[in-house]
């Protein structure tokens, strides 16, 4: 039984390092199939899927279907010398001696572009290539310009080889990053000869601008001395001018003073006359608006004068009126009434009559008394009708009064003016007159009515005597 355990644990231990094995073997055919490119290079995969660009990153190459090559992209520095002499415009013979600057562009199609030209070179091999590209264009450039231009002017000349040369190393999968002139010579010591007449140019010029800095020098110090003179004088002026200014301005300030005191004196006198005038003239308005409110009392006394007397003669109007009214009314009652008693009366006797002979008699004594009674009434109605005007009279006399008084409810305020000396002014002088106004109703009743109150007041007594008369 142990033997079979330990068998089988020797089993698995066997199958897991054959595992752990095949796990390390597999690691290291992937580690081994697995390339990277660092930043400063570019690979180039082929094979089987085509041609690729790796950069900057890693991919699986599968052998037998794939390789790849390793491609620099690293900055490439080398001399641009020409061995042969290069002639000017002028035809000069000079000695370029240069130091350019090239690398790959960064774009995928100009490394395969480069790939395509240069993949199977050394860098010896490759730089040469190149080395004869830009040596072909400095020799181009350099027959245009002078010999003063290529000295004085070495950035204008790599700056044209950059231009020039932009094209052709576009087309190589290139690009000039810098080209620099180091050195250019002569065998004709044309140059050393060429800055000989800057020489004694600049000689001169330094002898010159000394003899002017001397003139300059001396004109300055006379200049100076003038001056300093002329600024004396000027002080010496200034100072009297500002004295003289000086005592112009005192006596024009005394001259302003004394304007000013007259000036102040006169308007003094003027705001005095101007107050006075304004209080007399203060005086004069207060006194019309005196009189003013005295015309406008004098006007509403007036006013409401006339209202009372409208007003009395409206009431005195409306209550005749009214009286004339209740007269006829009256009158054509007992006229009514008469006639239909005396109809009833006559009805009355014809049935009697009617009905038989017998009681002709009785019914005529009746209608005769009941006539007689009648006539008696119907003349008491006519009587009665004075007494009624009177009792009418009297009993609206309160109405009338009233509505005279009425005027005077509608006034806001009432105004009294007194000097003092009327003893018949004041607050009792309205209610005087309103006593006079009511006492003046029967006259204006008699006028307007033509009747005459003490006959309606004896008629009235005549009635209420007339029946204790008879009584009796």
């Amino acid at each position: 039984m142990n033997d079979l355990m330990n068998g089988a644990n020797m089993s698995i231990i066997l199958i897991v390092g054959l595992c752990a094995l095949a796990v390390v073997f597999i690691l290291g055919v992937i580690t081994s199939l697995y390339r990277k490119a660092g930043p400063n290079e570019a690979l180039i995969v082929y094979g089987i899927f085509g041609t690729k660009v790796v950069k900057g990153h890693g991919t699986m190459i599968f052998p037998m279907v794939e390789s790849f090559r390793q491609l620099s992209l690293e900055l490439m520095s080398f001399d641009v010398a020409p061995k042969q002499d290069l002639y000017t415009k002028q035809g000069v013979a000079v000695t370029v001696e240069a130091v350019a600057q090239i690398k790959v562009r960064s774009d995928q199609a100009s490394i395969l572009t480069a790939a395509e030209q240069f993949l199977t070179k050394g860098p010896e091999e490759r730089e040469g290539l190149i080395r004869l590209v830009m040596e072909g264009h400095l020799r181009g450039i350099i027959g245009q310009l002078t010999v003063e231009q290529i000295v004085k002017e070495p950035e204008m000349v790599g700056e044209r080889m950059r231009g020039t040369c932009a094209g052709d190393m576009s087309k190589m999968g290139l690009e000039v990053i810098s080209f620099t002139i180091k050195e250019v010579r002569d065998k004709n010591e044309y140059i050393s000869n060429m800055g000989r007449p800057d020489v004694a140019r600049i000689k001169r010029d330094a002898e010159a601008e000394r003899d002017t800095a001397i003139l300059r020098a001396n004109a300055l110090r006379d200049s100076s001395v003038n001056k300093a003179k002329a600024d004396q004088e000027r002080v010496i002026a200034e100072t009297a001018s500002a004295t003289r200014q000086a005592e112009a301005q005192r006596d024009l300030d005394i001259k302003k003073a004394e304007y000013s005191e007259q000036s102040r004196r006169q308007q003094a006198n003027a705001d005095k006359a101007y107050e006075l005038q304004t209080n007399v003239m203060l005086q004069q308005v207060t006194a019309e608006q005196v009189k003013i409110q005295q015309v406008e009392k004098e006007g509403q006394i007036k006013v409401q004068e006339a209202e009372i007397l409208r007003n009395e003669k409206q009431l005195i109007a409306t209550v005749l009126k009214a009286s004339e009214i209740e007269r006829q009314r009256i009158e054509n009652m007992a006229a009514a009434e008469k006639n239909r008693l005396t109809t009833e009366a006559e009805g009355r006797a014809s049935a009697i009559q009617v009905q038989g002979e017998a009681e002709a008699s009785i019914i005529f004594q009746k209608g005769s008394a009941e006539a007689k009674a009648m006539s008696v009434k119907a003349e008491a109605y006519q009587e009665w009708n004075q007494a009624a005007v009177v009792d009418k009279l009297l009993t609206n006399m309160a109405d009338v009064v009233r509505a005279m008084a009425e005027p005077l409810s509608k006034v806001d305020h009432i105004t009294i003016v007194s000097t003092g000396n009327d003893d018949a002014a004041g607050a009792h002088k309205i209610t005087g007159d309103m006593t006079r106004i009511a006492a003046q109703v029967p006259a204006l009743f008699e006028a307007l009515s033509g009747m005459d109150i003490k006959q309606l007041m004896s008629n009235v007594k005549a009635i209420k005597s007339k029946p204790e008369a008879e009584e009796k």
